[in-house]
C-alpha cells in the first residue's frame, strides 16, 4: 500500500509530547500521517497499518473542528495519539486553518503544547 504522507520525519516524532511510541517499531521509517479528505480525517499509519484517526469537519465560519481522536486499543498508551495530533496541528498551521478543539484529547494536547494555541479560533 502506498501512502502520500503529510509528515514522515524523525523531528516530528521527537517533538511529540513526553509519551514514547512502542520501542519495537522503527518509527522514523514506518510512520505516515495523511489527510484523508474524503473521510474528513487524518489517518495515522504505522508500517502500512491504519492505527489511528483524528476526525475533523469544517464549521459554518470556515474554521475546522477537531472532533475526535481514536487509536486502536492495542496501540494505546504509547504516544501515538500525540504524534497524530501534532501532525494535524502542523497541517493546520501550514494551511492557515483556525481550529476548534472539540476532542478532549486535542484540548489536553493544546494545554501541554502552547505553541499551537495561536491556531485556536
Amino acid at each position: 500500500m502506498h501512502h502520500k504522507p503529510l509528515y514522515r520525519t524523525r523531528s516530528a516524532l521527537d517533538e511529540a509530547d513526553t509519551e514514547t511510541p512502542s520501542p519495537d517499531i522503527d518509527v522514523a521509517a514506518t510512520v505516515c500521517i495523511e489527510d484523508n479528505a474524503a473521510h474528513t480525517r487524518f489517518d495515522l499509519f504505522v508500517a502500512d497499518e491504519l492505527i489511528g484517526i483524528l476526525g475533523y469537519r469544517e464549521l459554518d465560519d470556515g474554521s475546522i473542528a477537531f472532533m475526535h481522536t481514536v487509536v486502536k486499543e492495542e496501540f494505546g498508551d504509547r504516544g501515538w495519539a500525540g504524534i497524530l495530533v501534532r501532525g494535524a496541528m502542523n497541517t493546520a498551521r501550514d494551511r492557515g486553518w483556525q481550529i476548534v478543539p472539540i476532542c478532549t484529547y486535542v484540548r489536553r494536547y493544546l494545554a501541554r503544547n502552547p505553541e499551537f494555541l495561536g491556531l485556536v479560533a
